[in-house]
């Protein structure tokens, strides 16, 4: 887990390019992936990464707030993320599903209710997110985190300053 700002930043990068990453091909194989070319999968890409990212950041301190609040053992780290990914991962499916909905309508346009395929969204998202983030992006980014980011920050406090 980070523990400083700089660490706390990259640790979300992490987080939100393999989320990006799992949640766009997801949402590319539910709609066909005949329908998109390997340029426009990358400018969708980088456009939800930042959106993701900006989202990311607005949601991550009331999670952070919220699942610090719950009742549970804090002693152990792993109940602590667990329950942050409980808190954010809804929050973060609610925003991203808005955006989902925004783009489905401009690249192949809804048909029917938006509001039901907006609620339609965010339940085939949340399945997919939820697992996505505890048992893959999570580990991953926890892991290159302690792996390349800490050892460094650790050999050189002075420059993290």
């Amino acid at each position: 887990m980070p523990n400083n700002k700089k660490e706390g930043i990259i640790f979300g990068l992490f987080m939100c390019f393999g989320m990006v990453l799992i949640m766009s091909v997801y949402n590319t194989a539910l709609h066909g992936f005949s329908s998109i070319t390997v340029a426009s999968a990358l400018i969708q890409f980088v456009v939800t990464f930042i959106v993701a990212f900006i989202a990311e950041s607005l949601v991550e301190p009331q999670a952070r707030k919220i699942a610090l609040s719950l009742p549970y053992d804090k002693s152990k780290e792993i109940n602590f993320i667990i329950a942050i990914a409980f808190c954010m991962v809804p929050l973060m499916v609610l925003i991203m599903s808005i955006y989902g909905v925004i783009l489905t309508a401009l690249i192949i346009g809804i048909e029917g209710s938006i509001f039901a395929t907006y609620l339609k969204t965010v339940g085939l998202n949340f399945i997919v997110a939820l697992p996505s983030q505890l048992l893959v992006v999570g580990p991953i980014s926890r892991w290159l985190l302690a792996k390349y980011i800490k050892p460094a920050t650790q050999i050189l406090p002075e420059l993290n300053k």
